[in-house]
């Protein structure tokens, strides 16, 4: 990987290789990921330690069943505002960043301004997010979508490894 100034790293073959098997398995130790990525074990680790300072790689988690942790219910919420005014934006993400239910919040364009996934232990639960949310300053409208199954979800990017 070389900087490029003001850009984002060039990445080489290589950091591809790793990045796409440490997205498949974070889990890995070094000496696999090395073996996959075909050079040894100290310039891998130097890799993926640059690829964490560079912001690319953000961080590892988990990926738990929510079911299994008493969240049976996943839902979608677009939210509308009464303002796009900065203080307002930023209000809004600072109260729903609290909630532990809210898992993502994104600003986007058309049809709202925010869309949230959610998840809730049941029904109720989901209907009080949702009320919680209608009730909430500045907000004028909100849409629930609640998810009957997931077919596909994976995490991260497509990586191009060519």
């Amino acid at each position: 990987m070389r900087k490029t100034t003001g850009e984002a790293p060039v990445l080489d073959a290589i950091d591809r290789r790793i990045l796409a098997e440490l997205q498949a398995d974070g889990r890995m130790t070094n000496v696999e990921l090395a073996k996959r990525a075909g050079i040894s074990a100290p310039p891998c680790l130097r890799r993926v330690r640059r690829l964490e300072e560079a912001g690319i790689i953000r961080g590892y988690h988990a990926d738990t069943e929510p079911a299994h942790l008493g969240y049976d219910v996943m839902f979608f919420a677009l939210v509308g505002l009464d303002s796009q005014r900065q203080t307002v934006l930023d209000a809004f993400e600072a109260m729903v960043s609290a909630w532990a239910e809210v898992r993502e919040c994104h600003m986007i364009r058309g049809g709202g301004d925010f869309m949230l996934k959610l998840v809730a232990r049941d029904t109720a639960h989901e209907n009080e997010l949702t009320r919680r949310l209608t009730g909430a300053q500045n907000v004028t409208r909100v849409q629930t979508l609640q998810t009957i199954r997931t077919g596909k979800d994976e995490a991260g990017v497509p990586i191009a490894l060519g």
